[in-house]
C-alpha cells in the first residue's frame, strides 16, 4: 500500500524551498505564544498573560491563528527538529489544558454561540450562526493544531484535549436532529468532517465517525457526486475543506464510495476548468463561471490551493497518476512559494491578476488573516509530498533538493538540485542496498533523459506519467535526471487575446517596476489598495507565432527574460522573472498579445472605461459576499442576497420594512458620486402572491441622494447608475449608503454593486 513518508524522515537541503522554510519558520519563532493564547483565557473569563494581537485576532474570529500556529510549529518542528518549536508548542498545549472547563470547550471566544445552536433555536446564513462569525470555522483551526501537536510531535496531551473538545461537541450535536444539523451546516464551517475523520483514524472512536459524516454537506457533496458541477456563485474555500473532509471519511471507510466520486470530479472540474495560469483558484474568493479567468486584485485566494494541495496528496493515495503532481507543481511553484516574502515572511491573501498590480502581504501582528494562517503553514510542509513509497518502490514526485530516510528499506537517499535554476536533478544513494523500482514523475511539459552511474539508460517502462526504473540500488549509485525547460504560451480559457508565458513549469510574470508604488505593501488590511493608481501595462504585439523568435533567456542565473520590442504602443521591451521571485514591484502574469492587423483594427474604448473606472473609485462593496460586507459594516433588517449567474455576480435587495446599508470611504474635501449597479431586466415582481415594485430611496448619512425605480430598463445586462453625494452630506473619511424600500408595497434592489467613485464615468454604449 503505498504511503507518505513522516514530515521527520524529509530534511530539506538547500535551495528555494529551504530558504523559504527557514524565513517560515522564524515568523513562527518570532510570534509571542501568550499573545496568541489570549483569546481564549478572555473566553474563558480569564485575564490573558499577554494582550491579543490584532486584525482577525481582534475580532469574532479570535483564536484561528493559535490553531494555525500550532499546526505550523508541530510540522515546522518534524520537520526540521527545532527544540525551540517544540518547547513552545508543549507549552500552548499545557495552557489549552488548563483554560477548557468542565465540558471540554475551549476555544478564542465564548461558547454562547455553540450552546444557543445545541439549543436549536438559532439563525443561520453563509457566515453567520446563532449571531456569530463563522464559529465551527474558527474552532476547527483549534481542533486541527491539537491533532497535529499530537502527530507530528507526539504531543500526547494535545491528543486528550482534543479528544475532550470532540466529547463537547458530539453531546451537543446530539441534541441537533438531522433538519437543525443541515440549517447549522449552511455556515462555513471549515473542515469540521476531516477532523472528527481523523480523530477516528487515531482512537477508532465511532462516535467521532459518525460525527464526521453528520458534518459532511450532502448539498454540495451530492451534485459532485454525480459529476455535476453547481459551484458558480459560492464561496471557494468554504467548499474545499468539506470536500477533503469527505475524501478523509472515505479513507476510513471505502463504503463511502460516492464522496471519492466527489472529491476525483470536484478536483478535476477546479483544476482543469476553474484555474488560473499559476494553479490558484477563485475570484473575490467566489467560484465564478466555468472556463472562465476574470481578472481582478482579489483573484485567487492563497487559502484555496492550500487546500488543493491538500486534496491533491489524499487523491494520489488512492490513484498514482502523475495528474496530481503536475497540478500540485504548478500551485506549489507558482502559487504557494509565491505568497511568502523572502525577506519578511509576511504572507498574501490573494494574488493580484490585474495587470500593473502587485502582492499584498500581511503584517507581522495586525493581521491574522486566514491566509496569514494557512501561510504559517506552508514552508513547514514543502518536505511532505516529494517521496511517497510502497512495499516494492520509491516515488520521486517533486524535484526539490533533500534527504529522504528510508529506514523500512535501510536506504539514505539525498536528491540535489538546483531546480528551476537548472535543468536536472540528481538522485544519490547515500546508504542501502537491495531491489526496488525507482518512479520519476516525467513532467509534461518536458521531455526527459536519465542516466545511472554516468550510463544513458533509455526509458521502456512508464506507469501513470512515471519513468520506472527496477535494479539492485546499492550505495554510490548516482541517478541524473535531465529535464531541458523551454518557453512556451498559455492561453487564458476565455480570451484569445490573453496570455502569460511558462518556462518549463514556472509561471513567468512581466517585472514593472515601482511606478506609482504604495508607501508599503506590508498592510493590516489585504484590500486597502485595490484602488490604488494604476499603470499603463503595453500590449504585446506580434506577427511571429513562435514565441522563441521574440522572448529571449538573458541571464540564466536568474532566469531572466526579455522580449524583442514588441510592446506597445511604445516599442517597448519587457522584463520576465519567476512569478515566484518577483516581490515588492508591479507585475503582469496575463497580457494583451495582437497581431499588428488585430492591433490596428483594436477597439480601445472598453478597455479605456475599465481603466478609467478603476482609477476614479474610491471604494467598492460587493454584496452577497462575506469579506465585503464584513469589512464595510454592513447593517440589514428583512434583506436577502443571492447570486444571478447571468451577471456573474452576487446581489442584496430589502423587502418592505427593512433597509440594508454599507460604511464606505470618501474623499472628504471633494464631491463624491456614488455608483450603483443594477440588473436591467429586474421589475416588479411577485412574492407569496404579493406583487412588489422595485422603487427605493438612497441615503447618504441619513439624507437623501436618489430615488430609484427598476422597471427593465435593458434586458439581461448590467447597468450603472450615478448619485451624487454633496461635500455638505460628508462628515469624515467614511460615508454610511443605506437602501430603503419606497413604501410596504416595494422593495429596494436588487443592488449588484456599490462604488464611490470621484466622478462619473459611463461607457459610450450608456
Amino acid at each position: 500500500m503505498i504511503k507518505a513518508f513522516d514530515l521527520n524522515k524529509v530534511q530539506l537541503w538547500d535551495g528555494i524551498f529551504k530558504d523559504s522554510q527557514e524565513i517560515g519558520k522564524k515568523y513562527l519563532l518570532d510570534l509571542e505564544v501568550d499573545r496568541l493564547l489570549a483569546p481564549c483565557y478572555e473566553a474563558a473569563g480569564r485575564t490573558p498573560k499577554a494582550p491579543r494581537y490584532g486584525g482577525w485576532e481582534s475580532m469574532g474570529i479570535s483564536g484561528h491563528a493559535l490553531g494555525h500556529w500550532m499546526s505550523a510549529s508541530a510540522a515546522m518542528y518534524a520537520a526540521t527538529g527545532d527544540k525551540a518549536l517544540k518547547e513552545r508548542l508543549d507549552y500552548a498545549v499545557v495552557e489549552l489544558g488548563e483554560l477548557q472547563d468542565k465540558d471540554g470547550y475551549v476555544s478564542g471566544f465564548p461558547r454562547e454561540c455553540f450552546d444557543k445552536v445545541f439549543s436549536g433555536d438559532f439563525s443561520a446564513a453563509a457566515f453567520e450562526l446563532a449571531g456569530h462569525w463563522v464559529p465551527w470555522y474558527s474552532i476547527h483551526k483549534i481542533y486541527a493544531g491539537l491533532i497535529d501537536a499530537y502527530l507530528f510531535a507526539e504531543n500526547q496531551q494535545a491528543l486528550d484535549v482534543v479528544c475532550r473538545l470532540a466529547d463537547w461537541a458530539k453531546r451537543g450535536t446530539d441534541l441537533l436532529s438531522d433538519e437543525l444539523m443541515v440549517k447549522m451546516l449552511i455556515t462555513e464551517h471549515g473542515g469540521m468532517n476531516e477532523v472528527f475523520a481523523s480523530l477516528y483514524e487515531i482512537t477508532k472512536n465511532e462516535d467521532y465517525f459518525n460525527l464526521a459524516v453528520r458534518f459532511s454537506d450532502d448539498s454540495i457533496l451530492k451534485p459532485l457526486s454525480q459529476f455535476c458541477d453547481e459551484l458558480e456563485g459560492k464561496h471557494a474555500n468554504t467548499q474545499i475543506p468539506k470536500i477533503i473532509g469527505a475524501m478523509k471519511i472515505y479513507e476510513q471507510n471505502y463504503a463511502f464510495a460516492e464522496y471519492k466520486d466527489a472529491s476525483g470530479f470536484f478536483w478535476d472540474t477546479v483544476t482543469k476548468h476553474r484555474s488560473y495560469v499559476f494553479g490558484g483558484n477563485s475570484n473575490f474568493e467566489h467560484f465564478g463561471k466555468l472556463d472562465t479567468e476574470p481578472l481582478s486584485t482579489q483573484t485567487c485566494e492563497t487559502c484555496n490551493s492550500y487546500n488543493m494541495l491538500k486534496l491533491s496528496r489524499m487523491l494520489f493515495l488512492q490513484e498514482q497518476d502523475s495528474k496530481y503532481f503536475e497540478f500540485y507543481e504548478n500551485a506549489l511553484l507558482n502559487h504557494i512559494l509565491a505568497s511568502q516574502d523572502p525577506e519578511t515572511g509576511m504572507k498574501t491573501y490573494f494574488m493580484a491578476t490585474t495587470p500593473g498590480h502587485f502582492k499584498v502581504y500581511c503584517s507581522p501582528y495586525d493581521s491574522f488573516w486566514c491566509c496569514t494562517g494557512t501561510g504559517m503553514e506552508n514552508p513547514a510542509l514543502y518536505g511532505r509530498d516529494i517521496y511517497y513509497c510502497d512495499d516494492d518502490s520509491l516515488y520521486v514526485n517533486l524535484f526539490i533538493s533533500s534527504r529522504l530516510d528510508w529506514s523500512e528499506k535501510g536506504f539514505i537517499i539525498l536528491q540535489k538540485t538546483k531546480f528551476p535554476y537548472e535543468e536536472s536533478s540528481s538522485i544519490e544513494i547515500l546508504d542501502g542496498e537491495g531491489v526496488f523500482e525507482l518512479k520519476i514523475r516525467e513532467p509534461e511539459w518536458t521531455n526527459v533523459k536519465v542516466s545511472v552511474n554516468g550510463e544513458d539508460i533509455g526509458i521502456t517502462d512508464r506507469k501513470g506519467g512515471y519513468v520506472c526504473i527496477r535494479r539492485i540500488w546499492k550505495k554510490g549509485d548516482v541517478i541524473r535526471y535531465v529535464m531541458p525547460m523551454k518557453i512556451s504560451l498559455y492561453t487564458a480559457k476565455d480570451d484569445k487575446n490573453a496570455v502569460s508565458f511558462r518556462y518549463g513549469p514556472i509561471v513567468l510574470a512581466g517585472a514593472l517596476g515601482r511606478e506609482n508604488f504604495p508607501e508599503t505593501d506590508i498592510l493590516k488590511v489585504h484590500t486597502s489598495l485595490d484602488h490604488h493608481p494604476r499603470i499603463k501595462v503595453p500590449a504585446l504585439v506580434t506577427d511571429d507565432k513562435n514565441i522563441e523568435n521574440w522572448i529571449r533567456l538573458v541571464d540564466k542565473k536568474t532566469l531572466t527574460f526579455e522580449t524583442e520590442a514588441v510592446g506597445m504602443p511604445n516599442n517597448e521591451v519587457v522584463r520576465l522573472l519567476p512569478f515566484f521571485a518577483l516581490h515588492h514591484e508591479r507585475y503582469t502574469l496575463y497580457w494583451r498579445l495582437y497581431t499588428n492587423s488585430e492591433y490596428s483594427n483594436l477597439s480601445t474604448h472598453e478597455r479605456e472605461y475599465e481603466e478609467k473606472l478603476a482609477n476614479a473609485t474610491v471604494d467598492i462593496v460587493r454584496p452577497n459576499e462575506q469579506q465585503p460586507e464584513l469589512d464595510h459594516n454592513m447593517k440589514a433588517e428583512n434583506s436577502i442576497c443571492g447570486y444571478l449567474s447571468g451577471a456573474d455576480c452576487g446581489w442584496r435587495l430589502a423587502m418592505p420594512g427593512g433597509f440594508f446599508s454599507y460604511n464606505m470611504k470618501v474623499n472628504p474635501t471633494e464631491d463624491n458620486y456614488l455608483m450603483v449597479f443594477y440588473w436591467g431586466s429586474d421589475a416588479d415582481f411577485c412574492q407569496d402572491g404579493v406583487w412588489y415594485r422595485r422603487e427605493f430611496d438612497i441615503f447618504a448619512n441619513n439624507i437623501a441622494i436618489g430615488t430609484q425605480k427598476l422597471n427593465r430598463e435593458h434586458f439581461d445586462k448590467l447597468i450603472s447608475k450615478f448619485y451624487k453625494i454633496p461635500k455638505s452630506v460628508i462628515r469624515g473619511e467614511t460615508v454610511e449608503i443605506k437602501f430603503v424600500p419606497k413604501d410596504e408595497r416595494s422593495a429596494a434592489g436588487g443592488v449588484f454593486g456599490v462604488r464611490i467613485t470621484r466622478e462619473i464615468v459611463k461607457r459610450m454604449s450608456e
